[in-house]
């Protein structure tokens, strides 16, 4: 089978969404597919033959980001060339809406991935926030509709959607974890790579410092903990608009000794840093899955985390981890309470490495490989049909 997917971000870039791609492609390539990627191009880009690049520009909120310009008269030569059996788009914006069109004129079916909750980043708008809302619910909720799949992270989100509108086959699909990368555990990789003492205990937070993210929620609550135990320090790995912000809160409280921030990680090499650490703290209120969750859970850390959307499916509450209101109180309770308990960590520990197992980034890939086939033989129907 042949995958042509359309994506608004890739690498270099990091976030989940690319994260997502690149281990969904990963395993259909090795399950025998081939898959073709339509991204934005970056600043040296290295150059490879599965992505094709649209010409770019830096969007103005994150100039590490771009924007693809969503035209190129490669493109058609390209597709004629490749001649995908299935477009799978990962956005309802630019080269999202391309992949639709494109799916429409060579008439195959469209997959859309429904990553991120996308009328709860108004925020990042100066004005009519709430008319924003709307506008974006009703330009999601008409692409959804246009799709023959959405693929959405967890029910919860999949539930969301129907509850606005969304008639369109849905299935629930996680991202998976490439459980092989934390089978070599290093758990004093962070200590000997930063010179903190062996015995300290690290907090560790992944994920884009956005305002979405809720991170100034995490360093307000380690300020209080750092006091209670000396012996730990905060580890905020990520890149974002927040960034400078959040480190200004830092040196307000006087907690730059004690809290790092070791910037945009690879996400080969962001596995060093969950296995080394003693918990993982998430604070994010607009998750559609939370994948960064998991991949603590497969460096048998466990987490304490915001109830909201998505994660909620991630942490198995009092098992693997805790799961909290967004109250400041009920947070630092539960971050206390584990390391104040070795034992119940460590408890908390062994259940999160043994559940992440069940989230085999190879499962979802089959998973998603049983959807196209189903599209694709409603499609040969479909023509045998008309045929007659």
């Amino acid at each position: 089978m042949k995958i042509g997917i359309f994506t608004d971000s890739y690498r270099p870039y990091t976030s989940g969404v690319v994260n997502s791609i690149e281990l969904f492609t990963r395993d259909l390539t090795g399950l025998g597919h081939q898959v073709q990627i339509f991204a934005p191009n970056y600043p040296r880009c290295q150059k490879d033959s599965s992505v094709f690049r649209f010409a770019s520009v830096p969007a103005p909120t994150n100039p590490d980001f771009s924007l693809a310009i969503p035209f190129s008269r490669r493109l058609k030569p390209a597709i004629i060339k490749f001649k995908p059996d299935i477009i799978h788009v990962h956005s309802p914006f630019l080269l999202g809406r391309l992949g639709a069109k494109c799916a429409r004129n060579i008439g195959v079916p469209l997959v859309f991935t429904f990553h991120t909750l996308y009328d709860l980043y108004v925020h990042y708008i100066p004005f009519g926030q709430e008319i924003v809302r709307q506008i974006t619910r009703r330009y999601y909720r008409e692409f959804c509709n246009g799709c023959d799949l959405v693929i959405t992270p967890t029910e919860i989100i999949a539930e969301h959607l129907r509850n606005n509108g969304i008639t369109s086959d849905i299935k629930p699909i996680p991202t998976g974890i490439d459980i092989e990368k934390f089978k070599s555990r290093d758990n004093k990789w962070i200590h000997r790579h930063y010179g903190i003492p062996q015995n300290t205990r690290v907090l560790l937070c992944v994920g884009r410092l956005g305002k979405e993210k809720n991170l100034g929620f995490i360093i307000e609550m380690y300020n209080w903990i750092s006091q209670k135990y000396p012996d730990t320090v905060l580890v905020i790995v990520g890149g974002g608009p927040e960034e400078q912000s959040l480190k200004n809160r830092v040196q307000e409280l006087g907690l730059q000794e004690r809290v790092i921030f070791p910037g945009m990680v690879d996400s080969q090499e962001v596995f060093k840093y969950y296995c080394s650490a003693y918990l993982f703290v998430f604070s994010s209120v607009t998750e559609t899955q939370g994948l960064v969750l998991g991949e603590a859970k497969a460096a048998g850390v466990p987490s304490v985390a915001v109830s909201a959307y998505g994660v909620k499916e991630m942490i198995s509450h009092g098992e693997d981890g805790f799961l909290t209101q967004n109250r400041m109180d009920d947070f630092r309770e539960k971050i206390d309470l584990l390391l104040n308990d070795e034992d119940l960590r460590n408890k908390m520990g062994a259940a999160a490495l043994l559940n992440s197992i069940k989230m085999s980034s190879r499962n979802s890939a089959e998973k998603l490989i049983m959807c196209y086939e189903e599209l694709l033989s409603v499609q040969r129907l479909q023509k045998r049909e008309s045929l007659q």
